[in-house]
């Protein structure tokens, strides 16, 4: 759309409501000279000279004629105003499910009736995501917390022998560690978060870090003998090298977690218009519709048995950073295995 079409667009309304009040206007001097004309006529129009009636009497019943013609006509166009105010006193006490009516608004009103029912089903969908969050912080808090006070306690009887007690000393251990990394994965995407703009930047080769990246999650992928694909050259871009390696680091390890024994996954660089497209393949089941459009959001987990380890932030976090570095990231489907696709510019 052309910047004057926008502009005419924008007056539109202002355009019709003042020809709405100039008809009015209109229509009450038509009516007092009308009546003026008739009591000439009538030869009505001396007497009220002759008894000394003022002219601004004229303007008076112009002015009460004008109001109520106001008055009548301005129930049209402002109802869906009205509506619209209703509408927004209701979002603002909470409810979300609130629309208005598109078929039969005209013009303006149509399109601004469409953007705030957008705008109703996306603040009822960041409503619905927070109480998930909070349902969600408090699942994955509560959880290792429970098990640790229950096994601690289960320390305490005299009976337990010495292989129940390692058991139980292991369990409470993992269940720190998984504490310990949730609480700083919070902490860490709560910093990026308030990161508006990309400090520490040099020229990073990310053909390394995703092969060191590789290496430092061999204790993961070789348990379930998973292999990887993955034969490019030198790429360099301007980034945060710590960021960036966090963000192969989760990608990583998402693909080796949701990989089958014996799985292989797959790394392709490819060069763009703007820089590089770095896509990380894993087989397995594909994700649902739903899943792939809440995947990157925070604690979101598409098994929502919760029996693969994991507490939904490692995606938030690597979205995050990806977006600081002006680029995208994105996931699909293709030919039964999940893909994961980052959009990063060139150095």
């Amino acid at each position: 759309m052309s910047k004057l079409s926008k502009i005419w667009k924008q007056t539109r309304l202002s355009l019709a409501f003042a020809l709405i009040v100039f008809l009015i206007i209109l229509a009450s001097i038509f009516i007092v000279f009308v009546g003026m004309f008739i009591l000439f006529r009538l030869g009505l129009a001396e007497d009220f000279e002759q008894n000394r009636v003022p002219l601004f009497s004229f303007a008076f019943v112009s002015l009460i004629i004008g109001t109520v013609l106001a008055v009548i006509f301005s129930k049209l166009p402002l109802a869906p105003i009205k509506e619209i105010m209703n509408a927004t006193d209701k979002i603002a006490d909470g409810d979300y499910s609130v629309r208005l009516a598109e078929k039969g608004a005209l013009g303006d009103f149509r399109d601004l009736s469409r953007k705030f029912n957008h705008m109703a089903e996306e603040l009822g969908s960041v409503e619905m995501l927070r109480s998930d969050f909070v349902n969600n912080f408090s699942h994955e808090f509560k959880t290792p917390i429970v098990s640790i006070r229950g096994f601690a306690k289960a320390l305490k009887w005299d009976d337990l022998t010495a292989e129940e007690r390692e058991e139980y000393l292991d369990i409470i251990i993992a269940e720190s560690e998984r504490l310990s990394e949730l609480s700083t994965n919070v902490l860490y995407l709560s910093k990026i978060e308030q990161q508006a703009i990309l400090t520490d930047k040099a020229r990073v080769n990310i053909s390394e870090q995703i092969r060191l990246c590789i290496a430092m999650l061999d204790g993961k992928w070789s348990d379930k003998n998973i292999s990887f694909v993955f034969d490019h050259g030198e790429i360099f871009i301007l980034g945060n090298e710590e960021l960036l390696k966090q963000v192969w680091i989760n990608l990583l390890d998402n693909a080796v977690k949701f990989s089958p024994t014996g799985g292989e996954v797959g790394i392709e660089i490819t060069e763009t218009d703007k820089g590089y497209t770095i896509s990380i393949t894993n087989s397995g089941d594909t994700l649902s519709e739903e899943a792939a459009a809440h995947i990157f959001d925070k604690f979101y987990q598409a098994d929502t048995s919760h029996a693969t380890k994991g507490n939904g932030l490692g995606l938030a976090i690597a979205k995050k950073i990806v977006e600081l570095h002006k680029g995208d990231i994105t996931v699909t489907n293709k030919s039964g295995n999940i893909v994961f696709s980052v959009e990063l510019l060139a150095d």
